[in-house]
């Protein structure tokens, strides 16, 4: 079954499931705000996405860090995400063992099936 990590009131997770709702295809939603995010889940989407990847330096919370924060590395990073999870890109979907997909566009999930 596929996972969808998001935070429920994101336009771009609600695009996602949409997607995934007309393509038939089972799966659940972690909501990051709601649910939070444990150090073994982060470890988990890091073992599969580089730390690079899932930094979402868009946000407004990413805008609202100091510099300081801004100014990170690996270790810094992880408590970061750990203290703000709405840092992480999102959507993420966990297709399997070894694949998340970062994000959403108009037909990332086509060769997805169910």
């Amino acid at each position: 079954m596929l996972t969808l990590y998001i935070i429920d009131n994101c336009d771009t997770c609600r695009k996602a499931r949409k997607a995934l709702d007309e393509k038939a295809l089972l799966y659940k939603t972690h909501d990051l705000r709601k649910e939070g995010l444990s150090a073994a889940l982060l470890e988990h989407i890091l073992h599969r996405v580089p730390l690079v990847d899932v930094i979402n330096k868009r946000s407004k919370t990413w805008r609202e860090l100091s510099d300081d924060e801004k100014d990170y590395d690996a270790n810094s990073a992880r408590q970061l995400l750990m203290k703000h999870p709405t840092l992480l890109k999102r959507p993420l979907l966990e297709v399997d063992d070894s694949t998340i997909l970062v994000g959403y566009r108009d037909g990332d999930y086509d060769k997805l099936s169910g």
